[in-house]
C-alpha cells in the first residue's frame, strides 16, 4: 500500500493499519499537569498518548503550562488536570462556602449516618465572646445528644420490629431517622470532613474565591489548599510498600528499589494554582453592592413568603439581573427586593447594575448573579440542613444570602413519624434554638469586630435561609423527582413538593411528566 504525502510523492506505507483501529486505554500514575500537557498536545501533536507520555518530564510540563496557560489564557488545559484532595476538620459553615461551584465532585460526612457528637468544633477569634460561645456550642451539642436518644426512643415505640427484621438492622435505620431530626439543632460550627475531585481551573478559582472571603477559617482553607497543591502531595502507594517491607511481607531488596522509585515528590498542580489570590472584583463588588442594596431599602420590613415562590418569567432582563446582583446581600425575598429595583428609574437601575462589573479585571468571569434568563427561578425559603443538601445539585445557578436569625428556625417534621410533641421533646427543642439564637445575637451585637461576622458558627442547621435558584426544565423535574422520594430528608423533601405544585399550578400540561409521589403521606420508616 502506498500513501501520498504534503510533496504528493508516493512512499510506501510504513505502518499499515486496518481500518478499525479505535484504541482505548485508561492511564495510572501520571502527575496531573503532566497528564494535562499530553492531553493538550493532541491539538498541535500527531504523537499517540504513550508517545507524549514518554516525552515530557514535569520541568517541561511547566514550561510549557507557563507559556501556554498564563500568558495566552489558554485555560482550558487546566480543565484536564483532575486532582483528589481530602479536606478534614473544617466547620459546616466553611464547607458550604467551600463546595459552592458549579464544577465540583465530592463526598462529605453525612449528618444522617454519623454522630457528630464526636466531631468537634471550629472557634473563631471572639476577642472577649470566647467563652460565651464556647458555652452556646457545647449547650447545643448536648441538646443534639438528647434530641437523638429522645427521638430514638419514641421512634421505638411507635414503630414495632418486623420480625423479619434483624435487631441491628432496626437499630441503624431508627437511630439514622433520629438523627435526621436531631441535625437541626447542629452549629454551623460543626466540624465535618470532605473528599473532592476538581481539576485545576475549578480549583484556581475556588482558591481564589475562598481568599476573598470575610472569615478567616475560609481564607485559610483556600490557602491550605493553594499550598497542598503546589507541595509534594501524600504517596498511598509508598505507605503501602513500607508497612509491607516492615512486616516481612515483600522483598525488602526490590521494595527498596521500588521505594527509591518513589521517592521523587509529586506535586499535583504546582504551576496551575500559583497564581490564584484574593478576587479584588468580588470583594470590592460585594462591599459596594452591601451597602447599595441597605441604602435601597433603608429598614423595609422583610415580608412574608412562601416556602417556594416560582418567580413569574415576563420580566424585563434588567431587573432581573439587577435584582439578582442586590439579592446575595440582603435578607429580603427576591419578589420583595424586585418590586423595589422595578420602581426605580432607568438611570438608577443601570447605575446599581454597572456596580457589578465596575471592578471587573481582565480575567474575571462575570459574577454569577448575571447568569440569567433561565425558564424556572424558585426563591426557596428553607432550613440550612435542607439547604446543604439542595446545595449539591450543579446544573443550575444558586444566589445564596448570609445565613441569620431573621426568618427564624423550623422544625423537624415527617409525615409517620412521631412529632416533637408526641416524643416529648419539643419544649427542650423549642428552648434549644431560643437559647443559640440569644446567643448568636449577643455575640453578633457585642461590639467587637472579631466576634460580630463569626456569630454565624453558632447558628442550628434548623435555621432557616433563603436561596435563589435558577434552572431549565428538566433540571426542575429531575430535583422535584429526586429530592422528594421516600429516601430523602424530610426537609427538603417538603421543598421538592412545593418545586413540583408551583410547576403544576403555572403549567398544568408538564404536571404529568413528573414521577413524584404527595411527600404528606406517610411512609414506612423502615425503609430507606
Amino acid at each position: 500500500m502506498r500513501v501520498m504525502t504534503e510533496s504528493n510523492e508516493l512512499h510506501p506505507d510504513p505502518s499499515p493499519h486496518p481500518e478499525n483501529s479505535t484504541e482505548v486505554y485508561a492511564i495510572h500514575g501520571a502527575e496531573p499537569e503532566v497528564l494535562a500537557y499530553a492531553m493538550a498536545k493532541y491539538s498541535r501533536s500527531a504523537l499517540t498518548m504513550r508517545e507524549s507520555l514518554a516525552e515530557i518530564s514535569s520541568q517541561k510540563a511547566e514550561q510549557f503550562l507557563n507559556t501556554f496557560y498564563f500568558q495566552y489564557g489558554h485555560r482550558s488545559i487546566a480543565d484536564l488536570a483532575h486532582i483528589p484532595f481530602a479536606i478534614e476538620k473544617l466547620s459546616l459553615l466553611a464547607a458550604i462556602a467551600l463546595v459552592d461551584e458549579t464544577r465540583w465532585d465530592g463526598q462529605e460526612r453525612s449528618t444522617r449516618y454519623q454522630d457528630f457528637r464526636r466531631s468537634g468544633w471550629y472557634t473563631p477569634k471572639l476577642g472577649g465572646q470566647k467563652k460565651a460561645y464556647t458555652k452556646a456550642i457545647e449547650a447545643l451539642f448536648a441538646d443534639y445528644d438528647a434530641l437523638s436518644a429522645g427521638m430514638f426512643e419514641a421512634l421505638k415505640k411507635a414503630i414495632p420490629r418486623p420480625e423479619a427484621m434483624k435487631q441491628d438492622s432496626y437499630d441503624r435505620t431508627l437511630k439514622a431517622r433520629a438523627f435526621d431530626a436531631a441535625r437541626y439543632l447542629l452549629p454551623m460550627a460543626t466540624n465535618t470532613s470532605l473528599g473532592q475531585i476538581v481539576n485545576a481551573r475549578t480549583l484556581e478559582t475556588q482558591v481564589s474565591r475562598l481568599l476573598s472571603s470575610e472569615f478567616a477559617e475560609i481564607r485559610g482553607l483556600g490557602e491550605k489548599l493553594r499550598a497542598a497543591a503546589t507541595e509534594p502531595a501524600w504517596n498511598v502507594q509508598r505507605d503501602k510498600l513500607e508497612q509491607m517491607a516492615g512486616e516481612g511481607t515483600v522483598d525488602a531488596v526490590a521494595t527498596a528499589e521500588i521505594l527509591n522509585d518513589l521517592m521523587t515528590p509529586v506535586r499535583t498542580a504546582p504551576t496551575l494554582v500559583k497564581y490564584a489570590e484574593p478576587n479584588e472584583y468580588q470583594m470590592k463588588t460585594r462591599e459596594e453592592v452591601s451597602q447599595a442594596v441597605r441604602e435601597l431599602m433603608n429598614g423595609v420590613e422583610i415580608y412574608p413568603a412562601p416556602i417556594v415562590d416560582l418567580l413569574d418569567d415576563d420580566e424585563d432582563l434588567e431587573v432581573e439581573l439587577t435584582t439578582s446582583l442586590l439579592y446575595g446581600c440582603c435578607h429580603y425575598s427576591y419578589r420583595q427586593l424586585r418590586g423595589m429595583v422595578a420602581s426605580l428609574p432607568e438611570k438608577r437601575r443601570n447605575e446599581l447594575l454597572k456596580l457589578g462589573t465596575a471592578h471587573r479585571g481582565k480575567h474575571d468571569e462575570l459574577l454569577r448573579a448575571f447568569h440569567s434568563g433561565h425558564g424556572f427561578r424558585f426563591d426557596i425559603l428553607m432550613d440550612i440542613g435542607a439547604f446543604r443538601d439542595m446545595h449539591r445539585h450543579r446544573r443550575c445557578v444558586q444566589l445564596i444570602q448570609e445565613f441569620s436569625d431573621v426568618h427564624g428556625y423550623d422544625e423537624p417534621v415527617c409525615p409517620g413519624q412521631p412529632t416533637l410533641e408526641e416524643a416529648g421533646l419539643e419544649g427542650a427543642y423549642k428552648a434549644a434554638m431560643e437559647a443559640a439564637f440569644a446567643a448568636y445575637r449577643a455575640v453578633k451585637d457585642s461590639g467587637e469586630p472579631e466576634a460580630a461576622q463569626s456569630a454565624q458558627y453558632l447558628l442550628p442547621l434548623g435555621t432557616r435561609c433563603r436561596a435563589m435558584f435558577k434552572m431549565d426544565f428538566a433540571e426542575a423535574l429531575y430535583i422535584s423527582e429526586l429530592r422528594s422520594g421516600i429516601a430523602g430528608h424530610f426537609s427538603y423533601r417538603r421543598v421538592a413538593w412545593e418545586m413540583y405544585r408551583a410547576i403544576a399550578a403555572r403549567h398544568p400540561a408538564l404536571a404529568g411528566l413528573f414521577r413524584i409521589e404527595d411527600v404528606n403521606v406517610p411512609m414506612d420508616l423502615l425503609k430507606r
